[in-house]
């Protein structure tokens, strides 16, 4: 799946690049879905010894059983497929209080995944220049509503509904690296009811 281009954007939106093998002491990949074909891509280029001291950590999602035996074959140090974030988020905490100086973090896939994983990170200790970053996969955003503070997952549409206030919410760019989502307003606080058309921006 090739890499995703998005288009211009106001400067807090997060920037993505493309994995590409560093020298260091371990490697932790942290990939979902379609994430998973870049740290395929990324063993293509890299020295097959730095799999013996790599961690992987995997959420196939709607992919399913699609990379998962490749991964594998890389013969990783360790390796952990899970159902969700939340199921691997206490794993990935753990990986992070665990490092050691000359770590190489890799993260790879959807937005929500890479921003949740990039607070960890950081959160830990983990400077920015050892932390990689590739988009693949669905573009789908992960959305806070402003008003609630509630986060709805896999938001598609612009105008979307809140998932827990029911506010009908307008998508913007502006993201918080904290919570690792976009910040999203009432569309018709001002007019209620005088909402627009939904239109698919994501997939």
């Amino acid at each position: 799946m090739p890499k995703t281009e998005f288009p211009p954007a106001i400067r807090s939106r997060p920037v993505y690049g493309v994995l590409e093998p560093r020298g260091g002491k371990s490697h932790l990949l942290i990939a979902d879905g379609a994430g998973a074909a870049a740290i395929l891509d990324l063993a293509a280029t890299a020295p097959a010894e730095i799999w013996a001291r790599a961690h992987i950590i995997y959420i196939p999602g709607a992919s399913g059983d699609t990379y998962t035996a490749q991964l594998k074959a890389l013969k990783p140090a360790q390796f952990y497929a899970g159902p969700s974030y939340a199921a691997a988020s206490q794993r990935i905490g753990d990986a992070f209080a665990k490092a050691h100086m000359g770590l190489q973090v890799c993260l790879s896939g959807t937005e929500s995944l890479m921003g949740q994983a990039m607070y960890a990170a950081t959160s830990a200790g983990i400077p920015h220049t050892a932390i990689q970053t590739e988009h693949r996969g669905s573009t789908a955003r992960r959305m806070q509503c402003v008003h609630c503070k509630g986060i709805t997952e896999n938001v598609t549409t612009d105008p979307f509904e809140c998932s827990h206030c029911g506010l009908n919410l307008f998508v913007r760019d502006h993201y918080s690296r904290r919570l690792a989502a976009f910040q999203a307003v009432c569309v018709d606080a001002e007019e209620p009811g005088n909402v627009p058309e939904k239109v698919e921006l994501f997939r």
